[in-house]
């Protein structure tokens, strides 16, 4: 009995001893230690495995701007970020005035748009809308009514975009001397978004706007422009295509406007004018709404389309069940192809009338749904309509809760930054798929 006591105590200060080890090393281990030892290996390797392992929403902070140039500082500062997807593309509206930076308020006080039918008009409010309270938007930023071109706003903005994942952002530009209705020249802030995106490793590119008068002669004159202005920055977007030249990205929005002949002078290789085999040349993507724009597209020697509307349904080219035929038409003509996927769509606050193109975000499942039915069509990029169009509700910038005279819509019950911690995501997906296609 005695020798039984005595081996009972033995293994009783053994295992004693034991957990005392393991608890010390366990303390001397940080958070990261411990993931990286892979303790419970998933047992699945699906889609949806690898999703929950990429989204790890504690750890997604939007840090402080910074104005230090050290390079040490900046370094650390990108370690917090997930590496940019340079397939991952998000449209950028960089119209934003308030009076500190320009004086006035420009975009925030958009107008309140009449429907084209004098009856209907007459049932909905007209005017302006009057900031700093309201603003032409059915959501409140986070940081208010911003200028773009505060610096310290653009930084903020290049934080969110690489905690998103988003490597590429596409401009709405119009040339020098243009604007859209409501706003003024954006060209002039180029210069400074590109500096800043360079610092944060994104890269840069045009989405060329409806201007006026826009035709193939002056948009040879307006690439020619923005290439030589901008293209020796290395924050400019390139793409090495499968010939190995290494061009530039234009995004042509509503590019049905000109006729594929017109197009075709400019884009064709047999024409005498053609901006072809130019210093120039480029890689040119159109906005496919309606499904006759595919044969006008390849007619006029486009090199790929994209969709560019965040509402599911609205023309051929945004309704998702049509992707998968896109994608076997771009891959029978050799284009590219570009989905555009929302996180929602509400633009009553500037089209009172206009609900029935209005998506409910869900959660965020709107647009969860919207980026898983993008990836099963195995596109070549994919556009994030978009990170900053708060006109339309499309936006996946951090917005915040507000009451004023006007009661906005807000992301909870979860955090301001869910749609980038979505973006992020799924831009990890994306990457994944695409080495495996090319592995085939």
């Amino acid at each position: 009995m005695a020798r039984f006591r005595r081996k009972y105590c033995l293994v009783l200060i053994a295992v004693v001893l034991l957990v005392l080890t393991l608890t010390v090393i366990l303390k001397a281990l940080s958070l990261e230690d411990i993931e990286a030892m892979d303790l419970f290996p998933a047992r699945e390797n699906s889609v949806e495995q690898k999703a929950k392992m990429t989204k790890i929403p504690d750890q997604i902070k939007i840090i402080a701007p910074t104005t230090s140039n050290k390079n040490a500082e900046v370094e650390a500062l990108l370690k917090t970020f997930p590496p940019p997807n340079y397939y991952v593309h998000a449209f950028y509206y960089a119209w934003y005035g308030n009076p500190k930076f320009n004086g006035k308020y420009i975009h925030w006080d958009h107008p309140q748009l009449p429907h084209w039918d004098n009856k209907v008009a007459q049932m909905y409010p007209q005017g302006r809308h009057s900031p700093p309270d309201d603003l032409g938007s059915n959501f409140y930023p986070s940081l208010g009514p911003y200028s773009s071109r505060d610096p310290a706003v653009v930084e903020t903005h290049m934080q969110q975009l690489r905690t998103a994942a988003i490597g590429v952002i596409a401009i709405s530009w119009y040339p020098p001397d243009m604007r859209d209705d409501n706003g003024e020249s954006v060209d002039d802030i180029m210069p400074l978004i590109l500096e800043v995106a360079h610092k944060y490793l994104i890269k840069v590119t045009v989405h060329i706007e409806p201007y006026k008068e826009r035709n193939e002669v002056n948009m040879f004159t307006n690439v020619k422009y923005i290439i030589e202005r901008y293209g020796a920055h290395p924050a400019f977007f390139r793409y090495r295509t499968s010939t190995g030249k290494l061009l530039p990205l234009f995004y042509v929005y509503d590019s049905y406007l000109l006729n594929s002949d017109q197009w075709a002078k400019l884009l064709k290789h047999t024409e005498s004018n053609s901006i072809r085999d130019t210093p120039y040349d480029a890689i040119f993507i159109a906005l496919l709404v309606e499904e006759k724009h595919k044969r006008g597209i390849l007619a006029a020697g486009f090199d790929g389309l994209y969709t560019y509307f965040a509402t599911n349904g609205f023309s051929f080219g945004s309704t998702q069940q049509n992707w998968k035929s896109l994608k076997a038409f771009c891959e029978d003509n050799d284009l590219i192809f570009i989905p555009s996927v929302g996180p929602g769509y509400i633009d009553t606050s500037v089209r009172p009338w206009n609900f029935q193109n209005t998506r409910n975000r869900i959660n965020g499942k709107y647009y969860e749904n919207s980026l898983s039915a993008a990836l099963q069509a195995e596109p070549d990029f994919l556009s994030v309509t978009s990170f900053n169009e708060w006109h339309e509700g499309t936006q996946i910038e951090m917005a915040i809760p507000k009451k004023a005279q006007t009661v906005y819509l807000d992301y909870l019950p979860n955090k301001p930054t869910i749609y980038l911690e979505i973006t992020r995501k799924w831009a990890a997906i994306f990457g994944g798929e695409r080495r495996k296609r090319q592995e085939r």
